[in-house]
């Protein structure tokens, strides 16, 4: 069952909420510090990190997929966000700086579609930051809340999607080390949890946040070609002798 916009809202307002959007765009902030004069594209459900991220940029877009529904945003002004379906996205090739997916793709049918879709209006040099849900985590494991939605990954299975669409890993962090629960003392304690969770490096966190950047240049697959070494007959056209016209006998021959 697909995410909806109005849980995902309630979600972020809610005091759990309100740590992982903490702790995430605390990551977030640490790869990306200044947007300055960037194109800044959201995907998914990513408004309450653009309204950290995007504060200096150029131009924010916040594009929402259609089986998610969309919501108004930002509050104030005119409107930057859109419905749209995730793997045809209406831009113009290398048209996008930087692009941060959260709560896309494990909501995705098509993993490797929407990244070759995010590759492709990205800018050659383009920066992303996608932020998934980590298959080993408690988070991925309680439905309570949206990571616990649509498919989770691990660690390599994420490396191989991004090789794939021409993506490269540049920076790696683990996020919500705190149990998806809503208690007070867990929410006060959130801190600890996470500076213990990240110091010793555990593989339970709730979320894997990647900087990537997109490849200049797309590499020419290899095809391996078969040799065969089997003898084949080949038939040639053989020589065979002509045969000499005899002269015609006349009455001076002997």
């Amino acid at each position: 069952m697909p995410l909806d916009v109005v849980d995902l809202r309630a979600f972020y307002a809610s005091p759990l909420g309100h740590v992982a959007r903490r702790f995430i765009g605390r990551a977030m902030l640490r790869f990306w510090p200044d947007c300055a004069r960037q194109r800044l594209l959201g995907l998914g459900f990513a408004t309450p990190y653009l309204s950290v991220l995007g504060m200096q940029a150029e131009r924010t877009i916040a594009f929402m997929p259609a089986a998610q529904g969309v919501v108004n945003w930002p509050s104030s002004g005119l409107s930057a966000s859109a419905l749209v379906e995730p793997t045809l996205l209406p831009l113009p090739t290398a048209s996008i700086d930087r692009v941060v997916l959260v709560h896309a793709l494990e909501e995705t049918e098509s993993p490797d579609d929407l990244l070759e879709e995010v590759s492709r209006v990205l800018n050659p040099g383009g920066r992303m930051i996608l932020v998934v849900p980590n298959r080993r985590g408690p988070w991925a494991r309680m439905d309570a809340t949206p990571f616990g939605q649509g498919r989770p990954f691990s660690r390599r299975q994420l490396s191989a999607l991004m090789r794939a669409a021409e993506f490269s890993p540049e920076n790696w962090t683990e996020a919500l080390y705190v149990p998806p629960l809503q208690r007070r003392l867990l929410m006060r304690s959130a801190p600890i949890w996470e500076q213990v969770g990240a110091g010793l490096s555990l593989p339970f966190a709730g979320v894997h946040v990647i900087d990537a950047t997109k490849q200049f240049y797309r590499r020419a697959p290899l095809r391996a070609t078969r040799r065969s070494f089997a003898l084949r007959p080949i038939l040639l056209p053989q020589a065979s002798p002509t045969p000499r016209l005899k002269k015609p006998r006349t009455a001076g021959d002997v």
